[in-house]
């Protein structure tokens, strides 16, 4: 006590002279030293921070304070934590050999339950005389996956699961089957204790038995009711969400048998869940598409040191690791890769992650590519190493470590950042894939998977090439490749260049096109009349060049054919009179420069159906009214049952995908030269009938007067 009473002394003495000349001040005229408004404002302020303000969150506070430190937030991403939490946890008594069923139960109040048959959580008293089935509820980092407690390697290290889950619910009701009985202890509003018979609810320690049952019976329920308060109105719990994740837990965990119940939909049955294959399994169910390879898979065990505190020091600790892949690569060139910590899933990867990558480039460039004769050219430029992504196109991977307390970045657990792991997947995929490529995968499937990687770099080189020439080109000529064009990934014989009027219709073109071979090409503006207008008039014209540079041929006698950049020009108009406009004036423009193409027929015109309907479940298309008329006949319906299209912009993407872009069920006409002839010639009436010169056009129609069949007048 004598050293609080000088403390108290001095700050009452340093309180008094702060008052002191600040009240002088106030009665003295302004002068430059005298402290301004908006210093005196702060100085109050920070008269007002002191040990006051200064608080300390106990028990669950700090979790109901910021969960978004926790569980991600308070939007649908943490409401799903919560069930993820509960779930891991009896994912881990199974991955530990412990239990081999689990229900997970949606019901209709909103809550959700989950069951295991594990060991059970322990129910005896801690020295402070609680349970530790509430200790594990109701204090954070509290339960068995520290240290060398009752889990080797699980989905937790934070041991803040099951009292995040209390701390963010209204209730949570736990029952145990453990020592011959089942023990319940329910927690409302975090509180502990049980209901009465009267239905009353009485805090308490002490744990129910709610009924006796075989002394080798042992599990864990866990039923809670997030707090509404918490979490955002709009946030529900998703089947789907849910399902996906319990799906991927079988694959993790072979030979687990899951129990998925949603009680909010009547009717609904449960789904069942187990798979015996593992990672290999999961590979096998993520592969879309035929395969190259089949799937390959690699475990290694290995140990590596970590410095920890232990007992209050740092210390070296050595930790065991199992490392598992699976992998293959399919034809097509989207990458799914999945990882994993113990069972959880880790979607921003880590660590782990950033081994497996560097393993595979390494073996790829060092192993599979050596003296791969596709690349041989490019091996004088220094162009023919395989970056990351040439290697991973079309790769379908998943890869799992298992070990005690790992390192997560955040309570969430989406990033591993223990930095050990990286070299010991490192090694180990390095190994695994060496041997693949010297003899242990066949043949067929390592030349294979050469050959994919290779043309991938050849691609990636090329089209790099193509844009430096580009960017050459622009700098030169500002005809760098237009903005507008959604150009294909490979481009040769087999490609096309489609033209569509207007981004009404090219929304559903490319959306429907195959962009491996399909370009869309939309066109915006007039297309220039090439049969009247002057070469300077053609190049200035935005439409015209951008389709000339989209083609890459060039112009009028310097036009190559060998130069172009697609197999098949595809013009995609309206059925109707503008439609019929715009395609004459781009075989125009393609009869008068670009004229090898209609030579060479590679140029087409799409022929979209007029008129669809349905009749029981099957799709008609008519091309015209006669087509039509016969169609209604057959079936045995009428005409205006007929949906009539005004134009490509109106179909959905099926439909256009289906009548237009579809290779096996689309009609094109071939353009030639005799068609780009009668195009000039059109362009030119439609100038005429069209345009801008009213005195043309009005001479037009008085000397062609005769020839109007007046009976079809809508007059």
């Amino acid at each position: 006590m004598a050293t609080k009473k000088p403390a108290a002394k001095k700050a009452a003495t340093a309180k008094k002279a702060v008052k002191k000349p600040a009240a002088k001040a106030a009665a003295k005229k302004p002068t430059g030293k005298t402290p301004t408004a908006k210093k005196q404002a702060k100085r109050s302020s920070s008269d007002d921070y002191d040990q006051s303000k200064i608080q300390i969150l106990e028990g669950l506070d700090a979790v109901r304070k910021r969960p978004g430190m926790y569980v991600g937030g308070t939007g649908p991403e943490g409401l799903h934590h919560l069930v993820w939490e509960i779930v891991d946890n009896a994912v881990d008594e199974a991955a530990g050999g412990f239990g081999s069923n689990i229900d997970v139960t949606l019901h209709k109040d909103g809550s959700i339950e989950v069951s295991d048959d594990g060991r059970g959580i322990p129910t005896g008293r801690k020295s402070d005389g609680r349970t530790a089935l509430e200790v594990v509820f109701t204090e954070l980092h509290a339960g068995g996956k520290f240290g060398s407690g009752a889990y080797s390697a699980s989905g937790g290290l934070h041991g803040v699961g099951a009292s995040v889950v209390n701390a963010l619910s209204s209730k949570v009701v736990a029952e145990v089957d453990r020592d011959g009985a089942t023990w319940r202890l329910v927690f409302l509003e975090r509180v502990p204790g049980n209901y009465l018979s009267s239905g009353k609810f009485k805090p308490t320690s002490k744990l129910a038995k709610v009924r006796s049952i075989p002394a080798s019976r042992t599990g864990t329920t866990v039923r809670f009711w997030p707090d509404r308060q918490i979490f955002d109105d709009e946030a529900q719990i998703d089947y789907e969400q849910v399902r996906d994740h319990v799906a991927r837990v079988c694959f993790l965990v072979p030979g687990l048998h899951l129990k998925l119940h949603d009680k909010r939909t009547p009717g609904k049955k449960a789904e069942e869940f187990v798979a015996a294959g593992g990672l290999a399994d999961y590979v096998d169910y993520l592969s879309i598409g035929e395969t190259v390879t089949d799937v390959v898979t690699i475990h290694a065990e290995a140990t590596f040191e970590e410095r920890v505190p232990v007992d209050g020091t740092m210390a070296t600790v050595t930790r065991p690791c199992a490392i598992d892949i699976a992998s293959r690569w399919v034809k097509g060139y989207d990458t799914k890769i999945v990882s994993f910590v113990n069972t959880i899933p880790t979607s921003d990867g880590g660590t782990h992650v950033a081994g497996f990558e560097r393993a595979l480039s390494k073996i790829a460039n060092d192993e599979l590519l050596t003296d791969t004769k596709k690349l041989k050219k490019l091996a004088k430029q220094g162009n023919d190493r395989a970056t990351p992504s040439d290697i991973q196109e079309g790769l379908v991977a998943a890869v799992k470590v298992t070990f005690p307390e790992p390192q997560f970045k955040g309570q969430t657990k989406q990033e591993l950042g223990t930095p050990a792991i990286q070299n010991l997947v490192y090694e180990t995929v390095k190994l695994g894939f060496a041997d693949w490529i010297a003899g242990g995968g066949k043949r067929s499937q390592v030349n294979a998977l050469r050959d994919k990687i290779a043309h991938a770099v050849l691609t990636r080189v090329a089209a790099k090439q193509q844009l430096e020439n580009r960017r050459k080109a622009a700098s030169l000529t500002s005809a760098g490749m237009p903005d507008k064009l959604a150009d294909c990934r490979l481009h040769g014989p087999d490609s096309e260049l489609l033209i569509v009027e207007g981004n009404s219709a090219a929304g559903p073109a490319k959306a429907g096109r195959d962009a491996e071979t399909m370009a869309v090409l939309p066109l915006r503006g007039k297309v220039v009349n090439a049969g009247k207008a002057s070469l300077k008039q053609v190049i200035e014209n935005t439409e015209a060049q951008a389709l000339i540079t989209a083609i890459g041929g060039g112009s009028g006698k310097d036009f190559d054919l060998a130069n172009c950049r697609y197999g098949r020009i595809i013009i995609l108009c309206d059925a109707d009179v503008d439609g019929s406009h715009i395609r004459c004036l781009l075989l125009t423009l393609i009869y008068h420069h670009m004229r090898p193409l209609l030579e060479a027929g590679m140029v087409y015109a799409a022929q979209p159906p007029l008129f669809a309907t349905k009749q029981r479940g099957q799709l008609y298309y008519a091309y015209d009214e006669a087509q039509r008329a016969t169609i209604s006949t057959e079936i045995n319906i009428g005409l205006d049952r007929w949906k009539r299209f005004k134009g490509l912009g109106e179909m959905n993407v099926d439909e256009l995908a289906e009548t237009t872009l579809n290779r096996e069920t689309r009609i094109l006409k071939r353009m030639t030269m005799d068609d780009g002839r009668q195009a000039t010639q059109a362009a030119e009436l439609f100038g005429v009938l069209m345009g801008s010169d009213v005195a043309t056009r009005k001479d037009y129609i008085i000397t062609n007067s005769h020839l109007v069949d007046r009976d079809r007048l809508d007059i």
